[in-house]
């Protein structure tokens, strides 16, 4: 299945040490949501605003194993439209926190998150929106 990730997730190491082995990895955005870190990172409907991540082909129990860790359990999966940098379109899932979950501060991980999508190339100005979190 292909999912969409825009937090640390994005980072394949990070997967493959949960057991999961991604493939087919495609930078890619959503339109109409932006980023929030509360004590985790969250994507939010917000007109007008663009998300970056990347989208990977995985393994659809091993990610739901995944989602199901104490940790990111709150999660709840959406099915989204990513636009590639390749300008196609993907159908994807998308794991995103229940907006009165959002609470909190989280500065490390968006330091993390900031050096991960700086490394991955997204947008100066999108590195700059995460960089106001850190």
């Amino acid at each position: 299945m292909e999912v969409f990730f825009y937090g640390l997730f994005m980072d394949e190491t990070i997967l493959k040490n949960n057991g999961i082995e991604p493939s087919n990895p495609r930078k890619g955005y959503l339109d109409d949501y932006a980023l929030k870190i509360g004590n985790r990172a969250s994507l939010i409907p917000s007109e007008g605003e663009k998300s970056h991540g990347i989208v990977m082909t995985v393994d659809r129990e091993k990610i739901k194993n995944l989602y199901a860790e104490p940790s990111v359990a709150d999660y709840i999966p959406e099915e989204v439209n990513v636009v590639t940098d390749s300008n196609d379109s993907v159908k994807a899932m998308c794991y995103n926190l229940p907006l009165e979950s959002l609470t909190g501060t989280n500065k490390d991980y968006a330091k993390s998150l900031y050096e991960l999508s700086e490394r991955l190339g997204f947008p100066v100005n999108y590195l700059e929106e995460i960089k106001k979190m850190t």
